[in-house]
């Protein structure tokens, strides 16, 4: 561990305040306090403040960046496809390990030391982490290759690949259309193939997504197996990271790198977590296996998408996999307990906690939560409109009803969670499409506010469920429908993502053999 230079927060700031100032925070919070009381309070919390000074003089231990690196630069159009990259960089890992050559593109969500990082918005557009994040080290210990940051929709917020503050990223397949989101630059990158590998984050679909819409294989591993050290926080219930590849080979190897405990810099992981040998695994043959589709997750799908999924299904059957429709009445009502959880917790954790996991032994960044702080009270009028939709969403529930939906929220998903358990008791795997229709049009500039925001949300409805219960999930291409791929998306039981890969590897097995 690498020791920071102390960022000194002297007694600006730390001084006790006014009593005047005391009695607008009493006011605040209904507190009642008399002049004498304030008084009295003032006097007693200059020894609390003086340890909050104490903690400004220390020093922090931060972790090791071990590999050289310059900052980078940003690409001009010409050497930008897709609008893909945010920055690019050239960071050179060990000379062997699993992922040797391999050229990887990093979410800009995610914290890569020294490379400018702006999480697709302008609220952070300058702030350069002084860490790597955990993921990251990983992959350059493992021999690969980090070309740059991939470009995110703004502060991840949208499902689409139009916010992002850099402009819209392009599909591959059809340069007029969306990648999807948030991970979009990733996917765009993975797919045109100017990359090898890519690591999203995936808060309600934001691996799965894009991966859909560009006919990649995403994985949301199980919540925690991979440490989301280092990498912006959009609610700490749903936060994952996982990978954007072209196979399934490639997706089970990057996990093998990526996952495993973090010597408790991710909080959310158990000193017990085991990874297993994720290739070792996949075998391939559905013979035998046990597939439920989700009769719920149709309700919004194009008939071409259903149709191609269908004849996924029918190919898995004659192949002698088990394919039976299971109905799981609470898929309809997971996205209703999404929005609660994500909107209250990412509006407290962005806009009141200045990214900071409050609560959490892991390890944090200052200088991000000093830059959030910074960008949100200075530039917070440039959020797309469905980042501002959500923040009023939520502050209107707060201050009317406190947290009683996130609570209760919470509570009804354990319910939920154990609905999806139920069906897992009964077969391999679970399966659904992706996402309930192909790439759209990038929508036009000129768009009203109500369709920026449709076109933001309503691509995860049979995502967003699987954050919230944790369960692991994949999507891999279907197929194609009018030129644009299909996801087909497995849902696994908790930790046994190795499975989960196999289903999906079984599957690309079939589908590739009736190509060639």
């Amino acid at each position: 561990m690498a020791e920071a230079e102390p960022q000194l927060i002297r007694a600006k700031g730390l001084n006790a305040p006014s009593i005047s100032r005391l009695g607008e925070l009493s006011d605040k919070y209904g507190l009642d306090c008399t002049e004498e009381e304030l008084v009295c309070y003032k006097q007693m919390m200059g020894g609390i403040l003086h340890s909050y000074q104490r903690v400004a003089e220390m020093s922090e231990s931060l972790p090791e960046v071990v590999y050289p690196r310059t900052p980078g630069y940003r690409p001009k159009p010409q050497d930008n496809p897709y609008n893909a990259w945010y920055y690019k960089c050239d960071i050179k890992g060990a000379p062997e390990g699993k992922l040797l050559g391999k050229k990887f593109a990093i979410k800009d969500s995610i914290q890569v030391a020294g490379v400018p990082m702006m999480n697709g918005s302008r609220l952070l557009e300058g702030f350069v982490p002084e860490v790597d994040a955990t993921v990251v080290t990983r992959v350059l210990d493992a021999g690969g290759i980090v070309k740059g940051k991939a470009a995110c929709e703004n502060m991840c917020l949208s499902g689409s690949s139009i916010t992002c503050d850099t402009g819209p990223v392009r599909n591959p397949h059809d340069e007029k259309r969306i990648t999807g989101g948030s991970s979009s630059g990733c996917a765009a990158l993975v797919a045109g193939k100017v990359v090898d590998m890519a690591i999203g984050g995936d808060q309600g679909g934001s691996v799965r997504i894009p991966s859909s819409l560009t006919g990649l294989v995403g994985l949301k591993p199980t919540f925690s197996l991979v440490p989301y050290t280092g990498a912006v926080s959009v609610e700490t219930m749903v936060d994952s990271l996982g990978p954007i590849t072209r196979t399934v080979y490639d997706c089970a190897l990057l996990l093998e790198v990526i996952a495993g405990y973090d010597n408790g810099q991710d909080p959310r992981q158990s000193r017990d977590l085991k990874v297993s040998n994720y290739t070792a695994q996949l075998v391939g043959d559905v013979k035998g296996m046990k597939i439920g589709v989700i009769k719920e997750g149709f309700a919004t799908c194009q008939p071409e998408v259903k149709s191609t999924f269908n004849v996924a299904m029918e190919t898995l059957k004659s192949a002698g996999a088990l394919v039976e429709e299971v109905s799981i009445p609470a898929h309809n009502d997971a996205e209703a307990l999404f929005f609660p959880i994500l909107c209250q917790g990412a509006m407290d954790i962005m806009l009141k906690q200045d990214g900071v996991a409050v609560g959490s032994r892991g390890l944090q960044s200052t200088m991000l939560a000093n830059s959030m702080r910074q960008g949100f009270r200075s530039l917070s009028q440039y959020l797309p409109h469905v980042a501002k939709m959500m923040l009023l969403t939520s502050e209107y529930v707060r201050e009317e009803f406190g947290y009683h939906f996130y609570a209760k929220a919470t509570n009804l998903l354990m319910e939920v969670t154990e609905e999806y358990n139920k069906a897992l008791s009964m077969y391999d795997v679970l399966a659904l499409p992706t996402v309930p229709r192909t790439a759209t049009e990038i929508i036009r500039e000129n768009a009203s506010v109500q369709e920026l925001i449709e076109h933001s949300l309503s691509w995860i409805p049979n995502t967003c469920a699987f954050n919230i219960t944790g369960h692991p999930a994949i999507s891999i291409n279907a197929g194609f429908s009018n030129g644009l791929p299909v996801g087909l998306q497995f849902v696994g039981r908790h930790f046994e993502d190795g499975a989960l890969l196999n289903a999906a590897y079984g599957w690309e097995k079939l589908r590739d053999a009736a190509t060639e």
